[in-house]
């Protein structure tokens, strides 16, 4: 099967058809064997790329490996980008970068398959439907160490790839790195309420509390989605974006553009938490809903009040998943404050091909040493959170 396939590398999301692109497992919302993931559907990564959020003057090239039989159907692809530098990733390897140049080696450009500035888990060897998974994915894993050879190019890491993916990778000789997010697992939980009647009496009160002091001096909250997603709308909450996002990051990733694209071709996808008090919105938190999971992203505001991060963020989003009937609030990277509000510790997964010899023992040496901190840390964590005892998920 596979002699009659070909790999290619393509640089734009231009060239991919959306209907062949929609055709692998987990990029659409219909008939796909995985539940949808937002991120890796082609409008979301198309309109990184023509927004100018993800680009080559931003230090993405476009190095997307697609796989198709003879006749030009695509049936395995893993997005990818040819990286100048670390910003925007999430799996942090400035150190690699740094011990491997200091050596006398070049570390940059290195091939980067994620979705850019989503520390967000999903399918990262993407397959269509109706072929063999197993093979497919293989293919594509040891055509990826194939394309890192052929460019003369130190490495390429694959991040935040689900766990049934791991080990094709390591078979393939990849290395594996673990990490840690805070994410809301919903046990059938008819509501808030009962969610709450799960954690000890104490913690419980100071939930309640808190969201209680969100909302005072008259704010409100607003669920917008679909058709509510205006123009203006964007230019209210690209404001919060930016005012924060400055503040916190230097210079945001994400163009105005950006939004105006994915309100045109994703708007049922998206749910913006909007604060709203006298009469105008002063805060918002974007999250995109997938197939099974809420996936919260990142949040602004022009206004400063006590919880109001927590409300928005985190209460609001278990609040539309428990609505909802999703199974899972992925709340982004880091942030041991989540664990109070009943997101749990969960292990996120890498994958990386390191081609110097090397720096590739001196990394799986540390890999080693970090997935055991990792693990033991979750550990600790899960034994302190808010949960009564007996009732504490595994995750």
């Amino acid at each position: 099967m596979t002699d009659e396939l070909s790999f290619r590398a393509e640089r734009s999301f231009k060239a991919i058809s959306p209907e062949s692109w929609s055709k692998l497992a987990g990029a659409s919302r219909a008939g796909s064997a995985l539940p949808y993931n937002p991120f890796v559907s082609h409008a979301f990564l198309s309109s990184l790329e023509e927004s100018g959020s993800a680009t080559d003057r931003a230090g993405w090239l476009g190095h997307h490996l697609l796989l198709e039989t003879d006749d030009g159907t695509l049936i395995g692809a893993i997005p990818g980008y040819l990286k100048s530098h670390s910003q925007g990733e999430y799996v942090f390897d400035h150190g690699w970068a740094d011990a491997f140049e200091r050596a006398g080696g070049e570390y940059y450009p290195k091939l980067q398959c994620s979705i850019p500035f989503t520390p967000a888990t999903g399918p990262r060897l993407l397959v269509a439907e109706g072929y063999d998974r197993p093979i497919i994915q293989a293919a594509l894993a040891e055509s990826l160490k194939e394309v890192t050879r052929q460019l003369g190019i130190s490495s390429a890491h694959v991040t935040f790839l689900p766990e049934d993916e791991v080990s094709v990778f390591e078979t393939d000789g990849y290395l594996h790195r673990t990490d840690q997010q805070f994410h809301f697992i919903n046990e059938g939980y008819a509501n808030h309420d009962a969610f709450l009647e799960t954690l000890a009496s104490r913690k419980r009160k100071a939930l309640k509390k808190e969201r209680r002091a969100a909302l005072e001096n008259g704010i409100t909250i607003d669920w917008l989605t679909g058709s509510d997603l205006t123009e203006d709308i964007w230019d209210q909450f690209f404001t919060f974006y930016m005012d924060t996002g400055g503040r916190k990051w230097g210079r945001p990733y994400l163009t105005r553009q950006f939004y105006s694209l994915i309100g045109e071709r994703m708007a049922d996808d998206i749910l913006l938490v909007m604060a709203k008090r006298e009469g105008r919105y002063i805060a918002g938190a974007i999250n995109f809903i997938g197939g099974d999971t809420l996936y919260g992203r990142h949040w602004g505001c022009i206004e400063d009040h006590p919880f109001l991060h927590f409300e928005v963020c985190y209460h609001q989003a278990i609040d539309f998943a428990l609505a909802k009937g999703l199974s899972r609030v992925e709340a982004g990277a880091q942030g041991e404050h989540k664990l109070a509000r009943g997101y749990l510790p969960v292990t996120t997964h890498s994958a990386h091909y390191i081609a110097h010899a090397g720096l590739r023992r001196a990394v799986a040496d540390y890999l080693a040493r970090e997935r055991q901190e990792v693990e033991q840390i979750g550990e600790m964590l899960t034994e302190h959170s808010p949960f009564r005892r007996g009732e504490r998920q595994d995750n």
